[in-house]
């Protein structure tokens, strides 16, 4: 007599997988949405008119002041790294152009992962402990990002959304800052949690690499440059508003980067582009400056502080003799494989 077999269940049905052109997509129309409202109805004529009797002396030191800027974060960088491996100031700060330029050019801020792959090609050091110093860096910044909103809404109210934000920053930083504090602290409790996990082999160089950087004597120093790197960015947009004769205060030009890093704190299209412009007439109508001259500012601003990572970044990329494409692919391909 036959053996009769139990009827064969259906092949479960394949996981719809999160379509990854979505969020690009959600980039780019945020971009565009604010380009139009930017500039539409803004006269060009006018603004051509207003250009000639800019003061250029100003938009040279609002340069030079931007790149200072990009110098101090290969500085805090370096400074972070010193105590793992022999590091080249120059080299880091040359990862951190080539970073900017990435940023410029590729969406959702790929130059942190290619900026993260270069120092580790050129120092040996793990990938992942080249990748905690970088988060180190934000947790700083979100810190002192969080203190200067507080500051600023001393000075002045801030919309209702960018309140909501500081929130959400301070808590991120809060739980990033827990984190670190543990393994900087708790390294033995650290390393034996991670001796369990699969990903051994990422999470352990990781957690030595935070121990030795947290407990480091250059450790308060990277704190006062991260410090230093915030505010050094408020001299590029004040140095702008006295040549395009809005005259603010350093204070206002403070509480105008504060809109802005707030605004752009999730990733979005290359540069910012259409976001940025947004947010400084936002911040600038908290002065109450007239739409079309924040509008002339906001385009003059985001060339000024654009123009210096494009060629900075540019120099930088061409002295490895590299392409950005293949930098691009093998530094994810270095993340999938972590």
């Amino acid at each position: 007599m036959p053996h009769s077999h139990p009827p064969l269940s259906p092949p479960p049905a394949p996981r719809r997988r999160f379509p990854t052109w979505l969020i690009p997509l959600l980039g780019y129309s945020v971009s565009v949405a604010c380009l139009v409202w930017v500039y539409r109805g803004f006269d060009w004529k006018d603004e051509l008119q207003r250009l000639a009797q800019i003061e250029w002396g100003w938009v040279t030191l609002a340069v030079v002041s931007d790149i200072a800027v990009y110098v101090c974060q290969g500085v805090r960088w370096t400074t972070l790294l010193r105590p793992l491996t022999s590091i080249s100031m120059w080299k880091t700060t040359q990862a951190v152009y080539i970073g900017l330029f990435a940023n410029e050019v590729l969406p959702f801020r790929s130059g942190e992962v290619i900026r993260c792959y270069l120092q580790r090609r050129w120092t040996g050091l793990p990938l992942s402990v080249v990748i905690s110093s970088a988060v180190i860096e934000r947790i700083l910044d979100g810190l002192w990002l969080f203190i200067f909103f507080w500051l600023a809404s001393l000075y002045v109210e801030l919309p209702a959304g960018l309140e909501w934000a500081s929130r959400v920053l301070l808590a991120v930083v809060a739980a990033a800052g827990a984190l670190l504090a543990f393994a900087v602290l708790r390294n033995h409790h650290a390393s034996a949690a991670a001796s369990s996990s699969r990903w051994k082999s990422w999470l352990t160089p990781l957690i030595d690499g935070v121990h030795v950087m947290g407990r480091s004597a250059t450790f308060p120093a990277a704190v006062v440059l991260s410090f230093l790197y915030l505010g050094l960015q408020v001299l590029p947009l004040y140095f702008l508003t006295q040549g395009y004769g809005l005259n603010l205060s350093f204070w206002a030009a403070g509480v105008v980067l504060v809109v802005l890093r707030l605004g752009t704190v999730l990733p979005q299209a290359p540069g910012n582009v259409g976001s940025f412009q947004a947010l400084a007439i936002l911040g600038l109508g908290l002065f109450d400056v007239p739409r079309a001259e924040a509008t002339g500012f906001a385009t003059l601003a985001f060339l000024v502080v654009t123009m210096p990572l494009w060629l900075g970044g540019f120099v930088a990329l061409l002295l490895t003799r590299m392409r950005l494409d293949d930098i691009h692919r093998d530094a994810h391909d270095s993340m999938s494989q972590v």
